[in-house]
């Protein structure tokens, strides 16, 4: 996955947005209340959060923490199981908020969406990347192939043959060049992307 400066400061700053009300639902101590623990539905099982409190704040800490920590795009298998993970705490963290009073005042604006957002569009950003590297990748593979047929059939053919060969072969090896080129380039992006986030 590709994890860019900017794309993570807009995830935290959509995270951000939870933090007065989960402050204003610790003060109410809501996660001692009856009500809320009828209604958490097994909210904050312990394979969400390694974070251990009564304080909600707490747990969106690990949260930033966790977004501070995502693994860079040389393993983006990795990653996306990490913003997964991000997806889940903040999910219960909203669930836990929508139990009680806290969320009714103070949602004006919609921080499921917008974080959802935040998410998908680092993901995106990573696999528009690698698709394109993928994809130049096989076509550079697939104009190798097309050579090399072409260079094996000029082994027994006629002269006449031989030049219409050799002219499919320049024009293969243009393609073939321009083809490095964007490969190159793309692989430039990712390595500008790596270097913004050290």
């Amino acid at each position: 996955m590709l994890k860019t400066s900017a794309q993570v400061e807009t995830l935290k700053n959509q995270v951000e947005r939870l933090k007065v009300s989960c402050q204003q639902f610790d003060q109410q101590n809501l996660f001692k209340s009856e009500r809320f623990v009828k209604n958490q539905h097994g909210l904050f099982e312990h394979h969400l959060f390694r974070t251990k409190s009564v304080k909600l704040s707490d747990y969106l800490t690990e949260v930033f923490d966790n977004i501070d920590a995502l693994p860079s795009s040389e393993r983006r298998h990795a990653q996306r199981f990490a913003l997964e993970s991000i997806s889940q705490q903040i999910n219960a963290i909203i669930t836990a908020l929508k139990a009680t009073s806290v969320w009714q005042k103070e949602q004006q604006f919609k921080p499921v969406t917008r974080y959802k957002k935040a998410v998908k569009k680092i993901i995106q950003s990573s696999q528009e990347l690698y698709r394109e590297l993928s994809q130049n990748h096989e076509f550079e593979r697939r104009l190798q192939e097309m050579i090399e047929l072409r260079q094996n059939e000029k082994i027994n053919c006629s002269s006449e043959r031989a030049k219409v060969l050799n002219n499919e072969i320049l024009v293969l090896h243009g393609r073939l060049g321009r083809c490095r080129k964007a490969i190159t380039a793309v692989e430039e992006k990712i390595q500008l992307a790596e270097k913004s986030n050290r």
